[in-house]
């Protein structure tokens, strides 16, 4: 069965975020735990944020055991864009886009479900 959990609206880069997703996809969900937690970066927070939302998903909503999950998907979206603007000489303005991305990680127990 797969449980999903989102973070939308994330205030950081995609691209910072996605090679993170990329090492955790795949793990146990104690290693993906373990990678985030002593990981120096902004999305590893982020990342270990979803990831204990989409283990709280899946040991209260899916009634599933912990210690058999495993990440399957970790995507890093692109979000949208803020514009905003920075002065420069002579009364120009240069454009400034501060990115926003959604990050969603699916956990998996193996089994296949009946829904389908």
């Amino acid at each position: 069965m797969e449980v999903i959990a989102i973070t939308k609206f994330a205030r950081l880069s995609p691209l910072k975020a996605r090679d993170l997703a990329r090492k955790v996809q795949g793990l146990s969900v104690a290693d993906a735990l373990r990678v985030t937690d002593f990981s120096p970066r902004k999305a590893a927070a982020l990342i270990g944020k979803t990831l204990k939302s989409a283990i709280a998903n899946a040991e209260n909503n899916a009634h599933l055991a912990v210690d058999e999950l495993v990440v399957k998907e970790a995507v890093v979206q692109e979000g949208p864009r803020m514009k905003r603007y920075w002065s420069r000489a002579r009364g120009s303005m240069r454009p400034v886009l501060k990115r926003m991305c959604h990050i969603r990680i699916v956990l998996t127990d193996g089994q296949e479900s009946d829904a389908a």
